[in-house]
């Protein structure tokens, strides 16, 4: 639980890098918490679902389209900074800039590349970023 939230304490830290586990974890996070989110938002009727056949083909989303409620949006707003911060320290773990997350303005390559990026092991030892987050450890978890 405490990978989760690491990102949450280091909020806006754009520097440094951040380890595969800090990543992955809050994405779990986030997907646990749209998931749980979208639940309650359903159970309460905060959620619409309108008809597809005006607006896609009939395969899509099953003839169904299902648009978020007030919550996943504020969670979303929220978890914006944090998830951007970490996946520039992500990036930056792989010795990239932040600015590759640029690349998912590229229709489905670019996000397979990013994908890809994150997931690729981070530099061993120190890079122009700062030292191995490994070797370091992470002061906030002791």
């Amino acid at each position: 639980m405490e990978w989760m939230l690491l990102p949450l304490r280091r909020y806006a830290r754009f520097s440094g890098r951040a380890r595969p586990k800090e990543y992955w974890m809050f994405v779990l996070f986030l997907l646990l918490g749209f998931f749980i989110l979208s639940l309650a938002e359903t159970m309460l009727g905060l959620t619409t679902t309108d008809r597809w056949f005006q607006r896609g083909p009939w395969w899509a989303s099953a003839g169904y389209s299902t648009r978020g409620g007030p919550l996943t949006g504020l969670f979303a707003l929220a978890m914006l900074i944090p998830q951007l911060a970490v996946s520039v320290r992500r990036l930056h773990d792989t010795d990239r800039t932040g600015w590759w997350l640029l690349i998912v303005v590229f229709p489905f390559i670019g996000s397979i590349v990013l994908l890809i990026f994150l997931i690729m092991s981070g530099t061993r030892g120190a890079n122009r970023f700062g030292p191995d987050p490994v070797e370091v450890g992470e002061p906030e978890l002791r």
